[in-house]
């Protein structure tokens, strides 16, 4: 596979393995189409609270798994999985260190420009941390929210129109929820500079953002059920948010390879 994305750092979060809303044929093209020396799983990679449920798992989720144990195995990628809160059971085990493989609660990236902190987020979320069950119901209501707006866009490709997100717009609009995101930005920008860290790298909240905040660099890397954004960090040391509409542009999704086929395009 010569078509590839060649760059130091990679991270992404909130790819909720295990639930019918992530977007895995698409998170699956990203990852087979980047090299990187060092690949961040930033929390709820895989989605703990909806498997006790039944939850969604099928082979695609797997061959995420496969992409990213080929990239330990094959090119000597360092990886490091961040426990976020759908994750949260590994928290009994950290953390756990297997050769290239770490997986911790929080992690310090000596990047190009300098040292970044990174963590998943949800320590700041008074809900997710001191009223678990209010999280739980929250969560139920967000995937309620999206069956919704999958019902209500099937329309909207109907008629020929765009992609639109009732979630996200809910978020921009509602004051709660606005003055929300700004308090969990303040916090981590806070944590951050307690640290000694130029800036940080978080997901969580499932709003994607690569802005100065105090003069401090707050990433933040999106989720693959509405969004699809990534991080990425260039050999130069620049950070870029990178967006799967641009990305799949330059790098167009192919028809999905079985068995041995794709075996060989994932090596």
């Amino acid at each position: 596979m010569k078509n590839l994305l060649r760059v130091r750092t990679v991270i992404l979060s909130d790819v909720h393995l295990g639930t019918s809303e992530c977007k895995i044929t698409e998170v699956n093209h990203f990852l087979r189409h980047i090299r990187c020396q060092k690949l961040i799983l930033n929390g709820d990679i895989i989605d703990g609270w909806q498997l006790t449920r039944g939850g969604s798992w099928t082979k695609a989720h797997t061959r995420f798994v496969r992409i990213v144990l080929k990239k330990l195995e094959k090119r000597d990628t360092e990886v490091v999985y961040l426990r976020g809160n759908h994750d949260d059971v590994l928290a009994r085990f950290l953390p756990l260190d297997f050769e290239n493989l770490r997986i911790v609660e929080e992690h310090v990236h000596e990047g190009m420009a300098g040292r970044y902190l990174v963590l998943h987020g949800d320590v700041f979320d008074t809900v997710t941390k001191n009223f678990v069950w209010l999280a739980h119901v929250g969560d139920w209501g967000y995937r309620a929210l999206l069956k919704i707006n999958r019902a209500y866009n099937t329309w909207r490709s109907w008629r020929g129109q765009e992609y639109w997100s009732l979630s996200r717009a809910i978020k921009a609009r509602v004051k709660e929820a606005v003055n929300h995101v700004s308090n969990f930005e303040d916090h981590l920008v806070q944590l951050a500079r307690e640290r000694g860290c130029l800036g940080v790298m978080c997901g969580h909240i499932h709003t994607a953002a690569d802005k100065m905040v105090d003069g401090v660099h707050y990433l933040n890397s999106g989720d693959w059920v509405e969004s699809m954004t990534a991080i990425v960090e260039h050999w130069d040391g620049r950070y870029e948010l990178v967006h799967f509409a641009d990305f799949i542009a330059r790098f167009p999704l192919e028809p999905e390879m079985e068995g041995a086929s794709l075996e060989v395009a994932e090596i």
